[in-house]
């Protein structure tokens, strides 16, 4: 259907929206959200609760506010509490107008949400990270050619290095290639749920739609900043759609529409939010949201059940059905441990998660991982930050954080409706699957998945490249509509170990399960679970697929103190995109602190969703309620046997490094980058020996009886013995070199003449011949050179026979870390010499040289340079005096 035909009943349905959003007095109303039959008149039910009708909530059908007078209590619950009780002692009663409320929700006013710009601000600005000085030249020409052949003369268009980097070559979002192609946006709408979008810069003000706009916070139609912190909103906006004028910057999509929607400068109920994520979702095509929980850790939080609906409503009904399109900031509380898994914003299947990256392709400090990444693109960091519009005509080079990162996918995916508007909501998720850029693949965890692309919790599937996605996104076959699986609810009910052992249990999924389903093949994997706990952030949970890969679903977070475990808490992976779902799923949990906090694995609950296997047969997922989850006991259960198990390893970096975008300098703007074709190590999961009905007690063990095992695993108990062991070899081992010195001291002492019958030949002539004993033992390479040196020359210049006691052992041993980097002393406290024979880090002419660790600008923020420091080096050809 053309959007064309659905203009004007759309536009009358937004109006009658903005209608509805009235004014709140929560100071001397109530506020009450009812889903009722279809079949009941609102106006009946609020006579009967003694409350007024408001209107209709939002898009979401049989939904209705209404509205009374402050009381202390809940009054649709107590009259609707009443009316059961009526009904179960009188039996068969004539049907009553409240039989018709299906849900009540009363509404509160909370915080809003965070916003997700950078914690502080970037840290001093690296060494471009460019291929060659032909790349930069290269891509300077471009530039220039780019900005002559479309017009530009945005005063800030050379920093936008997102757009086009002509430092570190090819890290941008490959987008100026589709302008040239007169792919700009044109005919998409992206809505900024945010704290507000200045609709008057001139940056802003022709790409402005009115209509999809609203002001949440002060109930108006425009939602324009009114705070001194109203920023965000315009600056995210200004990524997206800046036009192509002679204001700051230009937008990725810059002819595309943009609308503001007004949630995060003051308190708000759950109602409003849930209309904001439905608003004029006809035309709204894509939702920006750069906020969610706050990242500190700690805290985990989920959208409520009317939210819920809210984008159900919307992936269901939006654009015609096709769905809307919600794309989430992955978050910024890497730095404090936070994982986005603990948000239920970023972990809904609905919503596209973006994390961030730097300028240089870095993985900021900030950007955070979970196994619900689906992609990341760039932001602040490396020196650098986002360069785009701001409030009141002004520009900025300050924006960042994942804040940052979310609405430049939102614009990449207009870039994507321009061409393709067709394209469902899962449609957009498969296309950003297929064509993302996997970087840096000798770190971020990188998994090969099933479907042969690289998977990493850290960054996604890739970075987004614009034009790879937009030529794919051409000749696209949509696919079949969504089928789902789940699974019975699955108790455990065992004791979690504390320390390298979890609890696993597996669970077999059958192609007859599947065939039953209608599900062909995986898309998300969502797992319900509850844990008790007193410490939640001692947990971590890992899902292994029946192909062996792992979602790291929880990760143990060192600021969570809560004592409430999981609570039916879903997390999401997007890890096993592609599998067949045949097989067995283990999770597997873990306590990772040994301290006096205790849990137990309660139960669990897996849910495969993916595409049907026959598009006739799908069905439409009901809207969720506020029972879903409740009593495991009644619904469709099983007890399984678990096995407390060593936990598989981490997934390790590929030893192979990709051929990504910025290995090539030379690579066309619009161009799609080479494939990557890198092998990864795939990490070996719990075997299934571990997790079946026929594995031994968890306690059973190799071990002679006669040692204890403290209650520990066998793996465990292992590494005590074993570590103890070595220990005892190396306590033997440094007895005897110790009375193996003494007696080699003892038998050159000159003073005992008992030694002379041990002396060689060469030796006793020396010491016959008169000189310093020191001189005569470095000619023979003893001490003179240290332990390994092999010959000639003296010591040093004074004292050589009193330092030389040991010559060269724990002085300069302790003086060299692990890594074989010496720490910062002075040269002349390791013992530099003037004879060649003073062991294997001297130089010809006996002087030792150091290799110093130096320390970069950036090592504060997280990124280490070993190097050499000239000024520390021996370079004269004098002997240093040796430390007494």
């Amino acid at each position: 259907m053309k959007f064309s035909t659905l203009a004007a009943p759309i536009g009358l349905a937004a109006l009658a929206t903005a209608a509805n959003v009235l004014p709140r007095d929560f100071d001397s109303n109530d506020y009450y959200v009812l889903h009722l039959d279809g079949q009941t008149s609102p106006t009946e039910v609020a006579r009967s609760l003694g409350l007024s009708h408001e209107g209709p909530l939002g898009e979401l059908q049989d939904h209705h506010l209404f509205v009374g007078r402050k009381a202390e209590h809940d009054i649709v619950k107590r009259e609707l509490t009443k009316r059961r009780r009526r009904k179960r002692s009188l039996g068969d009663e004539e049907p009553h107008v409240l039989d018709s409320v299906l849900f009540s929700e009363k509404q509160k006013l909370r915080k809003p949400w965070e916003k997700r710009m950078a914690p502080r601000p970037a840290g001093p600005s690296r060494k471009g990270l460019f291929s060659s000085d032909e790349g930069v030249d290269w891509a300077i020409k471009k530039q220039k050619d780019v900005i002559g052949t479309l017009g530009i003369k945005d005063p800030i268009f050379k920093d936008q290095w997102h757009l086009l980097n002509t430092v570190q070559t090819g890290h941008d979002v490959n987008v100026t290639g589709l302008w040239l192609e007169g792919i700009t946006g044109k005919n998409a709408t992206v809505a900024i749920v945010d704290d507000g979008l200045d609709m008057e810069t001139d940056d802003l003000k022709d790409n402005y739609y009115a209509q999809g706009s609203w002001d949440f916070n002060d109930k108006g139609p425009d939602p324009k900043p009114r705070l001194s912190d109203d920023k965000h909103g315009t600056r995210c906006a200004g990524e997206v759609s800046a036009g192509k004028n002679n204001a700051c910057g230009v937008g990725v999509a810059y002819d595309s529409k943009i609308a503001g929607l007004r949630i995060l400068s003051k308190l708000i109920s759950d109602a409003d939010e849930a209309v904001a994520m439905n608003y004029d979702f006809q035309h709204n095509q894509i939702y920006s949201c750069s906020w969610g929980p706050p990242d500190d850790g700690q805290s985990m939080d989920a959208p409520g059940i009317l939210i819920k609906r809210a984008m159900l409503n919307a992936v269901q009904k939006g654009r015609g059905g096709l769905g809307s399109i919600y794309v989430f900031a992955s978050g910024n509380g890497a730095g404090n441990g936070d994982n986005c898994n603990f948000d239920g914003y970023t972990n809904s299947i609905y919503s596209i998660t973006v994390g961030a990256v730097d300028r240089n392709g870095d993985h900021p400090y900030y950007s955070e991982s979970c196994s619900a990444n689906l992609v990341v693109t760039y932001s602040s960091g490396g020196g650098d930050s986002i360069h785009t519009t701001d409030v009141g005509n002004a520009c900025s080079d300050t924006h960042g954080g994942t804040s940052a990162a979310a609405p430049l996918a939102a614009g990449i995916y207009a870039l994507v409706l321009q061409v393709r508007p067709d394209l469902s909501w899962r449609d957009m998720q498969y296309l950003t699957v297929n064509t993302a850029v996997p970087i840096n693949l000798d770190s971020g965890e990188w998994q090969t998945t099933t479907i042969g692309k690289q998977f990493s919790h850290m960054y996604g599937y890739g970075k987004l490249d614009s034009y790879a996605i937009v030529q794919a996104a051409k000749n696209w076959k949509k696919v079949k509509p969504q089928a789902w699986y789940y699974s019975p609810w699955i108790h455990v009910n065992k004791p979690i170990p504390q320390g390298d052992a979890g609890v696993a249990v597996s669970y077999e999924v059958t192609q007859a399960m599947l065939d039953e389903a209608n599900l062909e093949r995986l898309e998300h994997i969502t797992v319900t679970m509850n844990i008790d706990h007193t410490r939640r952030g001692d947990l971590s949970v890992d899902l292994i697929s029946p192909n062996k890969l792992v979602s790291h679903l929880s990760v143990s977070r060192k600021n969570d103190e809560a004592r409430s475990g999981y609570e039916d808490w879903t997390f999401m992976s997007v890890v096993h995109w592609g599998e067949t779902g045949v097989g067995n799923w283990t999770i597997i949990v873990k306590d990772t602190q040994i301290n006096s906090h205790q849990g137990t694995f309660t139960d669990w609950h897996l849910k495969l969703w993916g595409e049907s296997k026959d598009a006739s047969k799908a069905k439409v997922l009901p809207m969720p309620t506020e029972d879903d989850d409740n009593d495991h006991a009644v619904i469709a259960t099983t007890t399984l046997p678990a096995a407390t198990t060593s936990l598989p390893p981490q997934p390790v970096a590929t030893e192979t490094k990709s051929t990504t975008v910025s290995d090539h300098p030379n690579r066309p703007v619009n161009s799609k980058p080479t494939p990557t074709n890198g092998s990864s190590v795939t990490p070996s999961p719990t075997s299934d020996e571990a997790t079946s009905e026929t594995s031994p007690p968890a306690n059973s063990t190799w071990l002679p009886s006669f040692l204890p095992t403290f209650g520990k695993s066998a793996a465990t108990m292992v590494w005590v013995y074993g570590s103890a062991a070595l220990i005892g070899v190396f306590c033997i081992s440094l007895a005897v070199y110790f009375w193996l010195a003494r007696r080699k001291r003892l038998r050159n002492n000159p003073r005992g003449d008992y030694e002379f019958e041990l002396l060689d030949e060469e030796e006793a002539e020396g010491l016959a011949g008169g000189g310093s004993s020191a001189e005569k033992r470095g000619g023979a390479g003893g001490v003179g050179g240290g332990l390994s040196g092999s010959g000639g020359g003296k010591r040093g210049t004074r004292g050589g026979e009193l330092y030389d006691a040991f010559a060269g052992g724990s002085e300069d041993e302790d003086d060299v870390d692990v890594g074989g980097v010496y720490r910062d002393r002075p040269v002349d406290e390791r013992g530099s010499g003037s004879g060649s024979g003073s062991g294997s880090t001297s130089t010809d002419n006996g002087h030792r040289q150091q290799t110093r660790r130096t320390l970069s600008d950036d090592e504060s923020s997280g990124h280490h340079v070993v190097g050499d420091d000239d000024d520390d080096s021996d370079s004269d050809d004098g002997a240093r005096p040796l430390r007494r």
